[in-house]
């Protein structure tokens, strides 16, 4: 059984709202998962240039020793859709209201400058956090994915 559940996706003209439900919930935070950090860092060593408007103003290899699951869902994608050529300066946020919605459920908003790309990133991106909390199963081919969702792009970059 997959970590998330992508329950819903609103494609806008410039951004995706995205309902995650955490399915598991004792990986409703990162701070359950040992050696995550490294993992995200390895994989994805862009991770490192992101940071989080947040009290603390802290870069997000740090925030993410302990955040919302799908806060590092949001990353993770916006990551992805910049290696296949998206600008850095895309952002998401990442809410929840468990009163309104229920324990474990978020809404994430991912800006975009190609929906298809974005969505891409987006289902990529749930299947490598997948793996990043649980570490089994067989290391995401990075290469394979960024030519994928570079093959999706029906827009030029934007830079």
């Amino acid at each position: 059984m997959p970590v998330l559940d992508i329950e819903s996706i609103e494609v806008r003209r410039h951004d995706l709202e995205v309902v995650v439900r955490v399915l598991d919930l004792a990986y409703l935070r990162t701070s359950a998962t040992p050696g995550l950090v490294d993992r995200a860092a390895g994989l994805l060593p862009g991770l490192a240039r992101h940071s989080c408007e947040n009290d603390d103003g802290r870069d997000f290899l740090r925030e993410i020793r302990d955040t919302e699951t799908p806060h590092l869902l949001e990353h993770v994608t916006c990551e992805l859709m910049a290696l296949a050529g998206s600008p850095r300066s895309l952002r998401g946020d990442t809410s929840w209201d468990f009163a309104r919605d229920g324990r474990g459920v978020f809404r994430v908003r991912i800006e975009f400058d190609d929906d298809l790309v974005a969505l891409g990133a987006l289902q990529e991106g749930a299947e490598i956090v997948d793996w990043l909390l649980r570490g089994d199963g067989e290391h995401p081919d990075l290469d394979e994915v960024v030519a994928r969702l570079r093959g999706l792009r029906t827009r030029e970059p934007r830079q």
